[in-house]
């Protein structure tokens, strides 16, 4: 079988051993970076993503212990309609929240295990149902398309999957070994150990995006550009004219990379959970 994490690149790798030493801690509030150890109970030990609702200045954790909403002054809430399932893989479309994962001790048997499947909610986390793959697959990658089309990879095989009816049917496309993948309107890219890969058409086929730094996390921007990690924890840009801009620097493990509506970088390091808007302007939610 095979198993995603053996596959993960190198570069990834890297990061996700730092990653058991440092974690992301408690988020308590907008404050500077503090040193603290994390408790046993920490919710955000464990970040696996990030993502934002358009219209709201809500960022909303994808973590072990469930889905957290973090409010634009700092305020933590979760998880969000007490569902403490392991949320691997998170994706907002315009109609629904969807998840993957692994149940947690209190979680309904309907939505599968060990393995959730792909799950679905319509009222914003507060209640979920089982879709396909119920108790046989893990997406550890999941991703949506401005015309909310899905994009995956499971845990059984390396093949990007598609779904243009809400998750209910999957079609396989071809096989990339990646760490991470961003969807745009015309594009797919994946985040492999060989380097950067493009697809023009829906995940079908593949070619080495020529140029492109060593990335392990990717996002799409609200204009079509891309949004990259690489290993040295650099944040890169990729606009329309295929130019690639530095526009800042991570601190240490980047756990969770999106952007939201209006153009601003969310990403999850080891400083907290941090927003960078269009402006420069940075804000962090850190830990007292």
């Amino acid at each position: 079988m095979y198993t995603f994490g053996s596959q993960l690149s190198s570069a990834r790798g890297k990061f996700l051993a730092g990653a058991a030493i440092t974690g992301i801690l408690l988020l308590t509030g907008c404050a500077e970076t503090t040193e603290t150890p994390h408790a046993a109970s920490n919710p955000f030990v464990h970040v696996h993503g990030l993502a934002a609702e358009s219209g709201s200045t809500e960022i909303f954790v994808a973590t072990h212990t469930g889905i957290y909403s973090v409010a634009e002054n700092g305020d933590v809430l979760g998880p969000i309609g007490g569902n403490g399932f392991d949320a691997m893989g998170f994706a907002i479309s315009d109609e629904a929240w969807f998840a993957s994962g692994h149940p947690g001790p209190e979680t309904p048997g309907e939505l599968g295990s060990p393995h959730l499947g792909i799950v679905r909610s319509d009222d914003q986390g507060q209640t979920w149902a089982p879709v396909t793959f119920t108790g046989i697959e893990d997406f550890h990658i999941l991703e949506v398309n401005p015309s909310g089309a899905l994009f995956g990879i499971g845990s059984s095989s390396p093949a990007v999957r598609v779904s243009v009816d809400g998750g209910n049917t999957w079609d396989n496309r071809a096989e990339v070994f990646a760490a991470d993948i961003a969807v745009t309107a015309e594009r797919v890219y994946a985040a492999t150990e060989q380097g950067v890969l493009v697809s023009a058409d829906e995940a079908r086929t593949f070619e080495t995006l020529e140029g492109a730094p060593l990335l392990y996390t990717l996002a799409a921007q609200p204009d079509g550009s891309l949004l990259g990690i690489d290993t040295d924890s650099t944040i890169w840009s990729l606009n329309a004219g295929s130019t690639w801009n530095v526009i800042g620097s991570a601190q240490g493990v980047v756990r969770g990379l999106t952007t939201t509506a209006d153009g601003a970088v969310l990403l999850a390091d080891d400083r907290g959970i941090v927003r960078v808007d269009a402006s420069g302007s940075t804000i962090v939610w850190s830990v007292k």
